[in-house]
Parts: structure tokens; C-alpha cells; sequence
């Protein structure tokens, strides 16, 4: 039976961790979906709010964005910079 060292352990435990991460992109993309299927359906019966809708819209998105970017920020901390090596 092989013998886990500690930095194993941390590097592992980090992978996974940065795995976990990422599942933060799975909202944002289903919300810009239905963000982005609303807006098509509500420009559709008012062609003429396009561009307040659209803007609206794009305003959304950006704000939801921002959680993916922070769970994709978080995985690659976990993957390159590995604080948690610093701590042994």
C-alpha cells in the first residue's frame, strides 16, 4: 500500500476543488439562455423597444457572467497558484 504524502493530498484535494469550481458555469449559461430566449420573444411582439430590451438584456447577462468568471478564477487559483502548498 503507497504511502499519501501531505502535497499529494493538497494537490489532489485541489483538483477537485477546482472541478467543483466550475460547476459555477452551469447557472450562468442556463440564465443567459432564458435571459436571451426572453429577450428574442420580447422583441419579437415589440420590435420597436429593441434597443431598451436589448440593452436590458445584455445588462443581465454581463451581471450573471460574473459568477462563472469567479468559479473559473477560483479553479485556475486552485490549479497554478496552489496556495494551500504554502501551508505545509
Amino acid at each position: 500500500m503507497s504511502q499519501i504524502t501531505n502535497e499529494g493530498l493538497i494537490l489532489a484535494c485541489s483538483a477537485i476543488g477546482a472541478g467543483l469550481a466550475m460547476i459555477a458555469g452551469i447557472g450562468p449559461g442556463i440564465g443567459q439562455g432564458i435571459a436571451a430566449g426572453h429577450g428574442a420573444a420580447a422583441v419579437g411582439r415589440n420590435p420597436g423597444a429593441k434597443g431598451n430590451i436589448m440593452s436590458t438584456m445584455l445588462l443581465g447577462q454581463a451581471v450573471a457572467e460574473t459568477t462563472g468568471l469567479y468559479g473559473f478564477a477560483v479553479a485556475i487559483i486552485l490549479l497554478f497558484a496552489n496556495p494551500l502548498l504554502g501551508k505545509l
